[in-house]
């Protein structure tokens, strides 16, 4: 059997109740953040790997 949409909302509220709007908006924030922070260090090493390449290949000539 699988998770109904009751049984997801009745733990959303519990969560709301047992920590708060509040709580649950850094988190969530907190995650965001997290999220950038990765996509920013994926994009950097993708740069990195871009001009390492364009060195090499401008020193075999």
């Amino acid at each position: 059997m699988g998770i109904s949409f009751w049984q997801i909302l009745i733990v959303v509220a519990l969560l709301v109740l047992l920590f708060g709007r509040g709580k649950i908006s850094e988190l969530m924030g907190d995650v965001a953040k997290g999220v950038k922070s990765f996509k920013k260090g994926i994009k950097e090493e993708d740069e990195t790997k871009s001009i390492n390449k364009s060195d090499d290949n401008s020193n075999k000539d």
